[in-house]
């Protein structure tokens, strides 16, 4: 599985321990993580939770990722704004038993969590738990497992109606103010991650022209 990391601007100072610990459940068990950023809190390209959504969206519809790591003060501006696009389905996480039972239940591709608000002693132990929670079963199984057809079904639902209900993520791209498109996908490691990771040629050539 690849893994994206992002971290928008209020929160970037614990990028490198977010990733870090990240790795340090992931990578053991085959799984790739990719540090979007932000770096820290002088980057000169910050991250609005807004633009969290966007580069979340290209990186998920595009299948440059599989799964996306992400938050903010609260972690919900972020869940907001990755919901807010097509192929996203992100859940707010905020401790191990979210992370189990977003898996389980709802099997979505983006978690979104709190990285200031209940940030204290053990943020570090807390930060561990959840993602070792999201990778000790296969997703979709159902919880509790009396639950899982019914689980299963809605799902199943839910993505169909947000295919009605969003439009094209070209298009959004396409009619998204350009500026903020841009300082979405203007981070330093972006075009080295994402080309070449990136699955659709459609949205890899709407993303040239966007960073031109």
């Amino acid at each position: 599985m690849k893994i994206a990391l992002i971290n928008e601007n209020s929160q970037a100072a614990k990028n490198a321990l977010i990733c870090d610990t990240l790795k340090k459940v992931v990578e053991p068990l085959g799984h790739e993580v990719f540090n979007y950023g932000m770096y820290s809190a002088e980057d000169k390209e910050q991250l609005t939770y807004v633009q969290i959504g966007i580069l979340s969206a290209i990186l998920l519809n595009s299948g440059a990722c599989d799964l996306v790591i992400t938050g903010c003060g609260t972690g919900e501006g972020a869940m907001l704004a990755c919901n807010a696009f097509p192929g996203v389905l992100c859940g707010h996480v905020v401790d191990p038993t979210d992370a189990y039972q977003f898996t389980q239940v709802n099997n979505g591709n983006a978690i979104a969590m709190p990285f200031a608000k209940g940030w204290g002693w053990g943020c570090e132990l807390n930060l561990q738990y959840v993602f070792e929670k999201l990778f000790v079963s296969e997703w979709g199984l159902g919880y509790p497992r009396e639950r899982a057809v019914p689980e299963q079904r809605n799902k199943k639902i839910l993505d169909e109606v947000k295919k009605v209900t969003h439009n094209d993520i070209v298009y959004i791209l396409e009619n998204l103010d350009r500026d903020l498109v841009k300082g979405a996908i203007a981070g330093p490691k972006f075009q080295e991650y994402f080309f070449a990771n990136c699955k659709c040629d459609r949205i890899a050539a709407c993303v040239k022209e966007l960073l031109k």
